[in-house]
């Protein structure tokens, strides 16, 4: 009797247990799409701008409104592009640059957060070191060129080293203020919890100033890429910069065209990838 009766409650147990799981699931992928039609419709707008500037490059080269040595025609930067990609150089460029760009922002960001987190934590040190830091971020940027040929050489790390210098002040100042504006009733609960030092500012601090800090990197990844183009004066043989200002002195403005439209192409890449990483971590951490 009791078996007959355990069938049917185990079958409905089973069903409801099936309805609870699969119920929420169906929302969720609903939800799974929408947001992926939402980001494919923002992606799309986003498109339209460039979409209509092309357009009118095309229309103003075409009626003869510039002439070729004013503006190259769309078709003549695509050829330039081409003509360099089958020399095997176009690659080259774009990773050399790729490559400046990223080894300068990981170091200036790291250097820039160890210095943030100091100032920003430390009164004594806040108050020692940024009237000089201060100083130091307004000095121009071509101006380290000649000493940083003095000091380190005409090589890959004055480059780097001057990418790294662009890097390290967009973070350093976010991360600073960030630190300095932290809710002090929170560090306060925090340490009557019995958390100090480290512990204290990777469990309250440092997460407190999350969205802070991904702003700080992005502008400082902005930034590598337009010191990107001073370090490459630094008599560069390879690179987008280079190739910006020996197209400059050979008078091929089709190639000047094709390496803006790369920074811009590029830069925008690797701020949307960082974009991502702001969006996980503020799902993690803030």
């Amino acid at each position: 009797m009791s078996a007959d009766h355990a069938a049917p409650v185990s079958a409905q147990g089973l069903v409801a247990i099936g309805a609870s799981v699969t119920g929420p699931e169906a929302p969720r992928n609903d939800a799974g799409r929408g947001r992926t039609a939402r980001r494919a419709g923002v992606v799309l707008l986003g498109l339209i701008v460039p979409a209509l500037i092309l357009l009118a490059w095309h229309v103003s080269t075409a009626s003869g409104f510039f002439r070729p040595s004013q503006l190259p025609s769309p078709a003549s930067v695509l050829a330039a592009a081409v003509d360099l990609a089958e020399r095997g150089q176009l690659a080259t460029h774009i990773l050399i640059s790729t490559q400046r760009v990223v080894l300068g922002f990981v170091i200036g960001s790291l250097l820039g957060v160890l210095a943030g987190a100091l100032l920003g934590l430390s009164r004594l040190a806040d108050v020692l070191l940024t009237p000089t830091v201060g100083a130091l971020r307004a000095v121009p940027s071509l101006a380290w060129v000649p000493l940083l040929v003095l000091w380190i050489g005409i090589n890959e790390d004055s480059k780097v080293t001057l990418i790294s210098i662009g890097a390290f002040f967009p973070v350093f100042t976010t991360l600073y203020l960030g630190l300095r504006h932290v809710d002090r009733n929170l560090v306060e609960a925090a340490r009557a919890f019995g958390l100090n030092g480290l512990r204290l500012l990777t469990t309250v601090q440092l997460p407190a100033v999350v969205p802070a800090l991904f702003s700080g990197l992005r502008l400082a990844l902005a930034q590598s890429w337009l010191f990107l183009v001073a370090a490459e004066l630094i008599a560069s043989s390879m690179g987008l910069g280079f190739l910006l200002t020996d197209s400059q002195q050979t008078g091929r403005v089709d190639r000047i065209i094709l390496a803006i439209i790369l920074l811009a192409v590029i830069g925008k890449t690797t701020d949307a990838l960082l974009g991502i990483a702001e969006r996980w971590a503020v799902r993690r951490w803030a």
